[in-house]
């Protein structure tokens, strides 16, 4: 069966809907996505692999969600470096990255040589509405992930791809295929093109609004925010 999949209109759309009718906060549902990510790292790379966690957060929410999961990360025990370039002046993010810092936790300017150092990557930088070029400084990121062996979890959409065609054809991240993939609510069309472990996170959404966009709620187990599905819907 194949699986269902969110557009990035319809993604935005369902934002929308969340956070009036569904009557969440985005402070809410960045809680929860990147609650998702950060336990997706716990299951895939626990800290006896290497605490050491590098987070790339882009500007826009995609950031946010990876601000929330380094927060989770310290808590679990993981030293995470934050690199965050294009640091938002909107109230929510500031004090996302505040929080970070009363942690002690480092902020970086220089990706390629920070990912030398560390032990796993958080992808967070673009989310379901990129489209276009990459812009500097992001293009130095991408080239970094796409050279790395080092394990790599992407938010969302690995960063560059196109949430509906996958990763570009030729040029800068037409080689970046990361080991993990959290998609938050549902998957976006791109899945298709990607090989590695597959995860939906963020438990928040009610039947109501799945049926509408028409998407499947995963069954999420215990205290779990995230569930191992496959690139073909099926759960692992």
């Amino acid at each position: 069966m194949a699986i269902k999949t969110l557009s990035a209109l319809a993604a935005a759309a369902l934002d929308k809907e969340l956070m009036s009718t569904g009557a969440f906060s985005i402070d809410q549902l960045m809680e929860l996505a990147g609650l998702s990510v950060s336990q997706v790292v716990y299951r895939v790379h626990p800290p006896n692999k290497g605490g050491r966690v590098l987070v790339a957060c882009g500007p826009g929410n995609n950031g946010g969600d990876g601000l929330v999961a380094a927060r989770h990360l310290r808590h679990y025990g993981y030293q995470p470096t934050i690199y965050y370039p294009k640091r938002s002046k909107n109230e929510l993010y500031q004090r996302l990255a505040k929080q970070l810092e009363d942690l002690e936790v480092p902020f970086v300017e220089d990706f390629p040589l920070a990912i030398k150092s560390t032990d796993h990557v958080v992808d967070a930088v673009f989310g379901f509405s990129f489209s276009g070029e990459v812009r500097e400084p992001f293009p130095a990121v991408i080239r970094a992930l796409e050279d790395t062996k080092l394990p790599v979890t992407s938010v969302d959409a690995p960063s560059s791809w196109s949430i509906e065609t996958g990763p570009p054809e030729t040029g800068l991240g037409s080689k970046f295929n990361p080991g993990f993939l959290v998609s938050l609510t549902a998957p976006k069309p791109l899945v298709k093109h990607f090989k590695g472990r597959h995860f939906v996170g963020g438990r928040f959404v009610s039947p109501a609004i799945a049926k509408k966009y028409d998407f499947e709620v995963p069954e999420y187990q215990g205290i779990d925010q995230f569930v191992e599905v496959g690139t073909g819907g099926e759960k692992l």
